[in-house]
């Protein structure tokens, strides 16, 4: 029962995730919470939520740099 709710909610993230890609929102919050969902019960899914993880951190630090100046 847990596992059915977990995955429907990931799910529900995604597609929420996919539908603010393409109309103006925060599509990217999504897809990292319905691929932290999916990470609970599929390796393949944690290893991309922490290559998002990675990039994210490199970005932010890239922005900071950029907005110290």
């Amino acid at each position: 029962m847990k596992k059915c709710l977990l995955l429907l909610v990931g799910s529900m993230f995604m597609l929420l995730g996919l539908f603010f890609a393409v109309v103006p929102g925060p599509s990217l919050i999504f897809f990292i919470a319905g691929l932290m969902c999916f990470s609970f019960y599929y390796p393949k899914a944690r290893h991309y939520l922490a290559l998002c993880q990675k990039a994210l951190t490199k970005s932010c630090a890239f922005l900071d740099k950029k907005l110290a100046r």
